[in-house]
């Protein structure tokens, strides 16, 4: 099968290529802000199916795979997607330091099986706990810039790792992309 990414995420293309997997990237364009889904497990998954959804509509060969995917961080039950600004992203990590929280990621897989649409759709969960972080080490990340495209303003992969106390289930789920349990439920089987 040809694996198609429908995100344009460079941590998920770094994913994938790092696991070995040849794929195209065709990127959807779908508003975000149009899902008002309040439980984070549900959101994921709806963002993810909208953007390999959004590929296939548009066409797909009876031998592709559409990949989306979509991550939120969550805390208490609040969803704390990408920071729209400076403010928003150092009261983001000054409420997860010192606490743990949750890290979901919805996956959707859509191909043609005897020119029927077949669809998964799943979501991966991982525990993150921080140390304490004090405002100097929030702003100094702040202004490295890397925060301000992720998904609870920071990134587990990069400068930010020393605030990471421990972490429960798969790591590439927190970076954005699951692809041990993708491997597991749909790859192993279907690209081999």
């Amino acid at each position: 099968m040809n694996l198609i990414l429908t995100s344009s995420s460079p941590r998920r293309k770094e994913i994938l290529k790092m696991a070995g997997f040849d794929f195209k990237v065709q990127p959807a364009n779908i508003d975000e802000s149009a899902i008002t889904c309040t439980n984070p497990q549900e959101l994921v998954k709806s963002l993810s199916y909208e953007k390999a959804n959004e590929i296939f509509k548009k066409g797909i060969n009876h031998n592709d795979l559409l990949l989306g995917a979509d991550t939120v961080v969550s805390y208490n039950n609040e969803i704390l997607q990408k920071p729209s600004d400076y403010d928003d992203a150092y009261n983001m990590i000054a409420l997860l330091q010192d606490r743990t929280h949750q890290v979901y990621t919805g996956v959707t897989m859509i191909w043609l099986e005897n020119n029927q649409k077949k669809t998964l759709t799943f979501c991966e969960s991982t525990k993150v706990t921080f140390y304490p972080i004090d405002s100097f080490d929030i702003k100094t990340y702040l202004d490295s810039g890397d925060p301000f495209d992720k998904a609870g303003s920071y990134g587990i992969q990069g400068s930010f790792a020393k605030h990471v106390k421990a972490i429960e289930g798969e790591y590439n789920n927190v970076v954005g992309l699951p692809i041990g349990r993708i491997y597991q439920k749909f790859l192993l089987h279907h690209l081999l």
